[in-house]
């Protein structure tokens, strides 16, 4: 079976049932896999990354397999993305809203309106990149500033609450730059960049458990058993923006990241990647 998010952010859970652990979140129009059935469950697989979880029976909509092809080829078809971290549609059948957060793909935009399962939808233009930015310091910073202070929710891919690594990926995606969900495999993907002299704005820095304060003081690009366990944006060679707590930009040298609010060493730089 295949499935729609009509909603405009889903949790997607570890187990189900309500109190379980959130591990990431659909947002609207994106597709999933139906993989298992159970009362008040299903068990997905988002196609969009692959990620897997339970979500409630009513966070999603059950399609055909026809319209499940026609949905999939518009999805693929339209670049579209919405680039505020909140803007609303407006479904032309019954005039309501729906809030739609930064990087929600809008399948057969064109000139403010897009389609769903046959609805058709206004949205501002103005909060819409029709196509992939072009990734710069300055084209990073107009879409970052808006998110700047959203806390940190684990899990979360949206401007009211996102993790780390939801971050990387809903920043990158508006600049044609697909990643898996999580910091341990987005490392694995793009090119490696041997030291933050050599890096640019838009690559993402890998942060391990080791100590900041310890003596090496170099990125090991993953190489052995480092765990990664954050991830973060680079500005450029001295800044980084990061989901620790709450969105923010920080200092970031050979050693890690900088907290000038604990006035020590937060994280363990392990790697540099690029994936232009």
């Amino acid at each position: 079976m295949y499935a729609i998010v009509l909603h405009s952010v889903v949790p997607v859970r570890l187990e189900p049932r309500e109190g379980a652990e959130q591990e990431t979140q659909l947002l609207f129009g994106e597709l999933c896999e139906v993989l298992e059935s159970l009362p008040r469950w299903y068990k997905i697989r988002n196609e969009a990354d692959g990620e897997e979880g339970y979500v409630d029976y009513k966070m999603i909509t059950l399609m055909s397999e026809d319209e499940h092809r026609a949905c999939d080829a518009a999805v693929k078809s339209s670049t579209a993305r919405v680039m505020l971290p909140m803007t609303y549609a407006v479904s032309e059948n019954n005039g309501q809203t729906i809030p739609l957060t930064l990087g929600t793909r809008l399948p057969g935009y064109k000139d403010g309106e897009f389609e769903v399962l046959g609805v058709k939808f206004r949205i501002d233009k103005n909060a819409v990149a029709e196509q992939p930015l072009t990734l710069t310091q300055e084209t990073l910073m107009q879409v970052l500033r808006f998110m700047l202070n959203t806390p940190y929710l684990w899990g979360g891919k949206n401007a009211l609450g996102m993790d780390c690594s939801g971050l990387s990926q809903t920043v990158l995606s508006l600049f044609g730059i697909h990643l898996p969900r999580n910091a341990s495999q987005q490392v694995k993907c793009g090119k490696e960049v041997k030291n933050l002299k050599d890096a640019q704005a838009g690559d993402l820095v890998f942060f391990d458990h080791n100590d900041p304060d310890s003596e090496n003081t170099e990125p090991n690009n993953c190489k052995g058993d480092t765990h990664i366990s954050h991830v973060g944006i680079l500005l450029d060679s001295e800044r980084v923006i990061h989901c620790s707590g709450r969105v923010k930009i920080e200092h970031i040298d050979s050693r890690g990241i900088y907290g000038a609010e604990q006035q020590l060493y937060t994280h363990h730089l392990a790697a540099i990647r690029r994936y232009q």
